[in-house]
């Protein structure tokens, strides 16, 4: 490709914008064309010649480093062939995993900018992407060690299909339907696979015209089938997230209005927030509720539109939730609320981009009449505000609520900031709660942008800056830090937003100004004011941190954390105050710096740092006035002292100068005599802090002559004495016109600093030369000044010195293909020699040792600037840009100082891809001398790690040298350079290089010399510090370690494609020879020879990782893992288990596998569209006890190394050991059944038939008899292992495996437990799990026998009913008739005595109706159902329904009571476990027939939370609170309502008081449901006025309670005519007291009018109460009528002053705003009120 002439007519995708304003950009643009030409020839060379590794593995990184440098500076074309090739390597079959992943993640980045590309552009295929998800994800060998995969590889393949999805093809959604949908059955875990592969795959972004080709395939099937289950199982969350992606793509081509009720209802069940007195949640709902991000977008996308319904939901939705807000209140709930209120204005601001903002593209648009308008986002604000200033001081911190506040005050400034603005200027006046000020103030800092850009919707916003900052001074306070940092960033915040320039003369000369903006320009005065005020408090800041102040004489002199930070806090923001400042503002501002810092003589470690640091800020601004002060006075006074003696002003005239000279190198230029004598002659001072501060002073002059940076960082390019710069207040800067003033270093500077390395690096080379041959030795004080004097100038000319040259590391891999870049040099030969010289001579000199490592460090990575640094700042400059962004108004819409900055950034990234070098041995040294201190080691560790990452292939040059001295041969080698060698294996593990884990050259050097090292002379275990590297070497290697592939095929697609992109780039084809196939990968020779245990131990570990599923293991491995099954050590039993269950697994015979279609066999054809239930095609499935096969034909007619391991487990001694070792306990009290023992089982009776059983079987029997844990617990493991191993087996071999095993298991479970029954339910689950029913019909049979003989106590009856009910699980609907077998054998024996067999029978029983569901299009099921188990129990239960009351007589004994009372209260006992059991279980639940059941729990439920109340009670209760928080339909609210209003008339009051803690919950839970059917709220509202009205007083409380509850969630409104009726109640009468006279007939008149006014009184407290922040227009009226009640007899009296001290305590922490709303008369009466009187008046 001729670079140069296609550039013209060149179009990139996407360039990154930033690379074109640096000063080099006409360089980066040839560059660019040069490395993607060689990219895109050497990538597609690579794949044509089938080499993946190295070849295409290292061209996909260097195209990974060309996407960070230039964006994806390609054409159309080129970005389609790229993501193409890429898309069939990632899905290429057997590909080793971390290739995959590494593939998938370039792919993403590729895919990343959905606008460039459209679905013309480009489509991929879903299915080769979804057997690829299929086969990492639902891996059938992973469990079994065949192949491990990385830990994010889920993670990685997740975002790759979200990437991808868009451009699947239109056909794809039905294809993706007729895949999954026969996989939708609600009982079974398939389900949760089902439904999480629509989430993933499903696409949604279409073309209107493909809507009928997408989502209007499976919506309403969907949709319905989220509406009809209950109970959140768990992959409702995935419907719901898939939903939520559905209308944020799709706003307004789906109507969601009817769903919007039950939309609102689920996301306020799923915040699971605790309501009403019993505070119990059903467990389900606390794992499986809803992604708030997911549910956020849904939110979003329903706002708007005719009508806008989604927004009354939501406001309610936030009424009802605000009060949890407030910091009072605190529980687990809180996280997801702060992140609903966090991230939902952020949402919707984004949809407000995409509306009005944002570029055109293929997506498609929001139609117009959906958009939303300016009213939309007011009502928006207003519903959202209240509860983000509740938060503002929430005790998790402000930074959510200020995030929610920033953008709301992007989308409508007029509502949110005014609120947030008094209480920012409440919070600077009041002393005694800092916490107020540090949490307005970051919230302030937030909406900054929003107050002071020009905004037609809030004008007045920047009168408040002035105010605001003068208002913040206070705030620069030492004794507080927090407050002083938000201080330093709100001030930086605000001055870099507004130039701080005088323009109070405007007014006059210009006449076309607003009246605001003359208020001002006049305004603008007292910024002078402000900039020397805020230096004031900066220097009494600084005189209070001085050493002598903060320190004792003891402690040390360097700075503490905090410093650092208020001195980085202090230096920020003084630079940005004074960049901002107009010149005469800048001017006095200097001069009052310069005179504090040269008037006083400061230490230079804490106050010193300070001023240098201020000074430094100050001269950057203006480098020229500012030197013209500095460096005369300072040169002058150092040379001054030199000549006398050192002293403190030296130092600090030395430490002031090195940090003023950090400035526009030009400048420097003026002083370059001055500048070169000082250092000449400071750097050879004896005192170590006066030189180290001279080679600081030389460093930074280096730096400012010879790098690259922007010198100014002003809001506007060109200074501030342009037109009037209040117009430019908050204007964002123009990444088109930025014009960024560049430092680039000229003639002179070059000129310079070559001179200043020649006068002072040179002499120090040559002095460090003489010292290493002997000529003139030096101390090891001058050889540290020497070595620092080096280390400053290279890191002050880095970016200068030419890079190092070295002879070259040839054919370190091998390759078909150029690798361009390892460049690897062996480093400076003369940096060796000093090493090596230390080392022989004074090894124990680790200070020079240090700065010789960091010298060897530099001269590999640093080229002007620091990986780390970079790192850090690139950070701390996204945290800037997201505090301060527009994201409404759209992409880089930043301030002109952030964009400078990003560009610097981008200039540094350039600088840090760009390096390559390295001298790698000089490390290897240190890291494995001998006697060289441990930090030093580490040290050299570190910087070799790094390097190893850095540098392709280094390793392979690097691992033989380090492996030497591991080798049993190397007898010289002492103990340390053994330990160093495994540090640098360990580190080298740690994840900087992890190319080793996957190099089979390297696996099958390392890891047999880690087993050999055992043999090493130097090895001993006696140190623990040995054994422990091993063990975390090994460890890691485990985690670390992925399967390494060892076949690899390309596929012919890539190959195709590759030679597109060849064709595409004219590059000259392949020859024939050079396409031969690339080599085949040798084998790794495992060798296990070592002698102590714990290398045996590792050997095994290391060769069970090497287990692969696409080759068989050599037979000698596979006789060392069967030989270790019976091996002495216990944790090599373990390995040789978990190996051996994966060999068989190798070893495993292919089975011819048919296609079954049930209706063909059925004879019955599937019906049309969705069908639900039992189906007629699939009758044959189910088991039936007549037509179970019992004979050979039956059996076949229903559809559905190996020589050494026979040798072995033929040998009866053999049988025995493993038998033995396998039946010893492990940990005791803490085994259970064992997954790995079963597959070792399983595999060898599938692979061996019933060859081992006549051996193995006396060992059975005689375990079964044994009642020990252990030995249990072995029969458990193997008879699962032998029922699931003899699945093809033929019928005579099985019908004889069952005469035997049915004794066997009778045997066992007499035997059970405590210890075991758990274990037996394990074994028999797993036995049947993904089994025929029919085929095990003997063990259904056995278990079915008579699990409640009440033979061996109430502990085997329920432990029987477990085992059995394990089994029946995993069957679901097929065993119909066993259910009904069981329900008919339980319903007799429900009148249980014993607690325990009643909880089984409960849960039992929820299995039993598991199937019993009402899903839409529902068939009748043939399972048990609900509604007849109801009815023919409350027939039983009728004595009880008949009893006004029912006490529990009934004790845990035995006997046999016949009288229908008792029988009935012992089934009601059994029938509450069931409910309880099944509250959260099911997946619908049956309302009706729990209706029938309510009144029986009202009479029996107590009120309140006692412990000692009997079981009955307690379960009643819980199961109220449970069925209270059920999910409702509309049709099931009059039914629900009516059982309600019969039991309000209930005779017995805590039944009714009952009632009101159900209703509350009800209501809670069902809020949207409800108000969606207004005449059921009323007739809800005329309950809990009939109960407020109740005779007895613990029902009237209750129901003043539940109607604040309900007036705060706005259930029903406080209108006037409720206000009224409470007024009319509370003026009731009393009638005068008689005396004892009186008749009963009066004192009953009398207690009528007393709970009428009680009640009048009840519902007003209920009223102040359901405002608890604030103070709505009605509440001070109310508080005076109440107030006239204090004189009522009781409890009128007592509710009044507990509503009163409520009222207080509530509004105590906003009383100053809260008064305002008070009238003097009643702030008086209030008072009164709420004071206690004083005990002395």
């Amino acid at each position: 490709m001729t670079v140069d002439g296609d550039m013209a007519a060149f179009v990139p995708q996407k360039e990154i914008v930033y690379n074109g304003l640096l000063p080099y950009s006409d360089r980066l643009d040839q560059e660019a064309a040069e490395l993607l030409a060689e990219i895109k020839a050497n990538l597609s060379r690579a794949v044509l010649l089938r080499e993946l590794w190295p070849g295409v593995t290292f061209w996909c990184r260097k195209l990974f480093s060309f996407l960070k440098l230039y964006g994806r500076r390609f054409s159309k074309e080129d970005h389609i062939l790229f993501i193409k090739l890429l898309y069939e390597l990632v899905v290429m079959p057997n590909l080793e995993p971390h290739m995959m992943q590494s593939f998938a993640r370039l792919l993403i980045h590729l895919l990343k900018k959905k606008e460039l590309l459209s679905r013309d552009d480009l489509q991929l295929s879903w299915r080769p992407l979804y057997n690829l998800y299929e086969r990492v994800v639902y891996s059938k060998t992973e469990h079994l060690g065949l192949i491990w995969f990385p830990n994010s590889v889920d993670h990685t393949l997740k975002a790759l299909i979200k990437s991808c999805r868009l451009y699947f093809p239109a056909s794809s959604t039905r294809e993706m339907l007729d895949e999954w949908r026969p996989l939708l059955c609600v009982f079974d875990v398939v389900m949760q696979k089902a439904v999480s592969n629509m989430e993933l795959f499903l696409p949604t972004i279409m073309p209107p015209q493909e809507h009928s080709q997408g989502f209007q395939l499976w919506f309403d099937e969907l949709m319905n089938l989220w509406m009809s289950v209950q109970n959140q199982p768990s992959w409702e969350g995935h419907l719901v997230n898939l939903f939520a992606r559905l209308a944020n793509d799709n706003i307004g081509y789906v109507d969601w209005t009817p769903y919007i009720p039950t939309i609102f209802t689920r996301i306020l069940r799923s915040l699971n927030l605790p309501v009403g007195v019993s505070q119990m949640v059903a467990p389900r709902y606390l794992t499986n509720s809803y992604d708030i991000g997911h549910l956020v977008l849904w939110i979003t996308a329903l706002l708007g539109g005719p009508g806008n319904p989604a927004q009354k939901e939501l406001t309610c939705l936030f009424n009802s939730i605000a009060s949890f807000y407030h910091p009072s209140n605190h529980g687990r709930w809180q996280s997801r609320l702060m992140r609903l209120l966090q991230r939902l204005p952020a949402s919707v601001v984004c949809r407000v981009h995409r509306e009005r903002h944002a570029a055109p593209s293929w997506i498609p648009l929001v139609p117009e009449c959906q958009r939303l308008t300016d009213a939309d986002l007011q009502e928006f604000t207003r519903s959202l505000i209240g509860a983000a200033l509740l938060a503002m001081f929430s005790k998790t911190g402000s930074t959510d609520a200020a995030y929610a506040l920033q953008n709301l005050a992007l989308l409508t400034p007029e509502l949110a900031i005014p609120p947030v603005l008094e209480k920012t200027y409440a919070a600077m006046e009041t002393l005694t709660e800092p916490h107020t000020l540090t949490a307005t103030l970051s919230c302030m800092i937030g909406m900054a942008r929003s107050l002071v850009s020009p905004n037609n919707h809030y004008p007045e916003g920047r009168a408040h800056v002035l105010p605001l900052l003068m208002g913040s001074l206070p705030g620069v306070d030492t004794n507080d830090f927090s407050k002083c940092m938000i201080t330093f960033q709100f001030i930086a915040t605000f001055t870099t937003l507004v130039p701080l320039v005088d323009c109070s003369s405007a007014p006059s000369q210009h006449s076309d100004l607003t009246e605001t903006e003359k208020d001002l320009c006049f305004a603008s005065a007292e910024f002078e004011d402000f900039v020397l005020q805020f230096l004031d408090r900066c220097f009494v800041l600084i005189d209070s941190s001085t050493l002598e102040q903060t320190r004792d004489e003891t402690e040390t002199d360097t700075q503490t954390h905090l410093e650092s930070l208020v001195e980085l806090g202090l230096s920020s923001t003084v630079s940005t105050i004074l960049t901002q400042c107009s010149m005469e503002i800048y001017k006095v501002a200097l001069q009052k710096v310069y005179n504090f810092a040269t008037s006083n003589i400061f230490e230079t470690c804490v106050s010193g740092r300070m001023v240098a640091d201020m000074c430094r800020a100050t001269a950057k601004c203006h480098p020229a006035d500012s030197l013209r002060l500095f460096v005369p006075h300072c040169c002058s006074i150092i040379f001054r002292i030199t000549d006398n003696d050192l002293d403190k002003e030296l130092l600090w005239n030395l430490q002031l100068l090195s940090e003023v000279t950090r400035v526009d190198g030009e400048q420097l230029l003026k002083y370059q005599g001055d500048l070169e004598r000082i250092l000449c002659v400071c750097v050879r001072l004896r005192c170590k802090r006066a030189y180290t501060l001279a080679c600081s002073l030389l460093e930074h002059t280096l730096r400012s002559l010879s790098l690259i940076y922007p010198t100014e960082y002003r809001s506007t390019s060109g200074g501030f004495d342009t037109d009037l710069p209040i117009r430019d207040w908050g204007r964002a800067g123009d990444v088109a016109a930025l014009a960024v003033c560049w430092h680039v270093p000229s003639m002179e500077e070059e000129n310079f600093v070559f001179q200043l390395l020649s006068r002072l690096l040179h002499p120090e080379l040559e002095r460090i030369k003489d010292h290493i041959s002997g000529d003139q030795p030096m101390s090891r004080e001058e050889l540290l000044q020497s070595l620092a004097i080096v280390q400053h100038c290279l890191l002050g000319a880095g970016s200068m010195l030419p890079p190092l040259d070295g002879p070259h590391v040839s054919d370190l891999v091998s390759s078909m293909v150029n690798l361009g870049e390892i460049k690897l040099h062996i480093g400076v030969d003369y940096s060796k020699r000093k090493t090596n010289h230390i080392l022989e001579h004074s090894e124990d000199d680790t200070k020079s040792l240090f700065v010789i490592i960091k010298i060897i460090s530099d001269l590999m990575f640093f080229r002007g600037t620091h990986k780390k640094e970079f790192d850090s700042r690139w950070k701390s400059f996204t945290l800037v840009k997201k505090s301060m962004e527009n994201r409404l108004h759209g992409k880089k819409q930043h301030i002109r100082a952030l964009l400078i900055d990003r560009v610097l950034l981008q200039h540094e990234v350039e600088s840090i891809y760009v390096c390559t070098s390295a001298c790698l041995y000089m490390c290897v040294r240190l890291c494995l001398c001998t006697c060289v201190s441990l930090q030093v080691r580490s040290r050299a560790q570190n910087v070799l790690t790094t390097a190893l990452g850095t540098y392709s292939f280094s390793y392979r040059d690097i691992i033989p040298r380090v492996l030497q001295l591991l080798s049993p041969q190397h007898a010289t080698g002492k103990q340390l350079q053994f330990k160093g060698a495994l540090y640098c294996l360990l580190s080298v593990h740690s994840g900087a290089c992890p190319a080793i884990m996957r190099d089979w050259d390297c696996v099958g050097e390392v890891w047999p010399a880690l087993v050999r090292c055992g043999l090493s002379p130097s090895m001993t275990l006696e140190k623990p510090s040995i054994g422990q590297l091993l063990d975390d070497i090994t460890d890691r290697i485990h985690r670390q370690h992925d399967t390494i592939g060892i076949y690899f095929a390309v596929s012919e697609r890539c190959v195709e494609i590759a030679s597109q992109i060849t064709q595409s780039e004219n590059l000259e084809s392949l020859s024939s020879e050079e396409l031969k196939e690339g080599l085949q990968r040798q084998r790794v020779r495992n060798v296990v020879n070592a002698r102590p245990w714990k290398f045996e131990h590792m050997a095994a570990d290391l060769l069970s990782l090497l287990l692969r599923e696409d080759h068989p293991l050599p037979p000698d491995a596979v006789l060392y893992f069967t030989q270790s099954l019976i091996h002495d050590s216990i944790s090599i039993r373990k390995v040789a288990i978990s190996a051996m269950a994966g060999i068989l697994k190798q070893l495993k015979r292919p089975r011819q596998k048919v296609a079954v279609k049930p209706s063909e066999i059925s004879g019955i054809e599937d019906p049309e569209g969705m069908c639900v239930g039992d189906r007629a095609g699939n009758q044959w499935l189910q088991y039936v006890s007549n037509s179970l096969p019992v004979s050979q034909e039956q059996w076949d007619s229903q559809q559905y190394g190996e020589k050494i391991i026979f040798e072995y487990f033929s040998d009866p001694e053999f049988i025995d050991q493993l038998v033995a070792f396998l039946s010893l306990e492990d940990r005791k009290g803490k085994d259970s059944f064992n997954p790995q023992h079963f597959c070792l089982f399983k595999g060898l009776f599938r692979n061996y038939g019933d060859v081992f059983l006549p051996l193995l079987w006396p060992h059975l029997v005689q375990l079964a008899s044994d009642p020990h844990e252990s030995s249990q617990r072995c029969v458990c493991e193997i008879t699962a292992g032998l029922i699931r191993g003899s699945k093809l087996w033929s019928f005579n071999k099985v019908d004889r495996l069952w005469q035997l095993l049915c004794p066997l298991i009778r045997t066992a479970l007499t035997n059970i437990t405590v210890e075991t029954y758990t274990d037996w339910g394990t074994c028999i689950a797993t036995a049947c799990e993904g089994r025929d029913p029919r085929k095990l019909h003997w063990l259904f049979e056995l278990l079915m026998e008579s699990p409640l003989s009440g033979e061996g106590g109430s502990f085997r009856d329920a432990s029987l009913l477990y085992v059995l009910q394990g089994g029946l699980v995993q069957q679901q609907w097929r065993v119909s008739e066993l259910l009904h077998r069981l329900l008919a054998y339980l319903e007799p024996k429900l009148t249980q005595v014993y607690k325990n067999v009643r909880e089984r029978i409960g849960s039992v029983l929820t299995y039993i109706f598991m199937i019993d569901v009402a899903l839409p299009h529902t068939q009748p099921t043939s399972s048990p159902h609900v509604a007849e188990f109801v009815t023919r129990v409350l027939e039983r239960l009728r004595p009880l329904t008949s009893k006004p009351e029912i006490h529990n007589h009934v004790h845990e004994e035995n006997t046999q009571e016949t009288d229908e009372c008792t029988q009935a209260v012992k089934l009601l006992k059994t029938v509450l476990k069931w409910l309880m059991a099944s509250a959260g279980r099911t997946f619908t639940t049956p309302v009706q027939q729990q209706l029938q059941l309510l009144p029986l729990l009202f009479k029996i439920a107590p009120v309140e939370i006692d412990e000692s109340y009997d079981e009955m009670k307690q379960d009643a209760r819980t199961c109220l609170s449970l069925m209270s928080q059920g999910l409702l339909y509309p049709e099931h609210i009059p039914l629900i309502l009516a059982a309600l209003e019969e039991m309000a008339g209930s005779r017995l009051w805590h039944a009714r008081f009952s009632v009101l803690t159900y209703l509350q919950i009800m209501v809670f839970y069902n809020l949207f449901t409800l108000l969606s059917v207004p005449a059921e709220v009323l007739r809800l509202r005329k309950l809990v006025m009939q109960l407020l009205l109740d005779e007895q007083l613990e029902v009237r409380d209750m129901a003043g309670t539940t109607l604040s509850g309900l007036l705060q969630c706005q259930f029903f409104p406080l209108d006037s005519s409720l206000q009224t009726w409470l007024q009319t109640l509370s003026q009731t009468r009393l009638p005068k007291a008689r005396g004892e006279l009186a008749s009963t007939g009066e004192h009953i008149h009398t207690f009528m009018y007393l709970v009428r006014r009680h009640a009048g009184v009840l519902g007003l407290s209920a009223c102040i109460l359901s405002s608890p922040y604030d103070v709505p227009d009605w509440m001070p009226q109310i508080l005076m009528d109440l107030s006239d009640h204090l004189n009522d007899p009781q409890p009128i009296e007592m509710t009044v002053k507990k509503t009163l001290s409520e009222f207080r305590r509530t509004h105590h922490d906003n009383w100053q705003e809260h008064r305002q709303c008070f009238t003097d008369d009643q702030l008086l009466v209030l008072t009164d009120l709420l004071v206690s009187p004083c005990y002395y008046a």
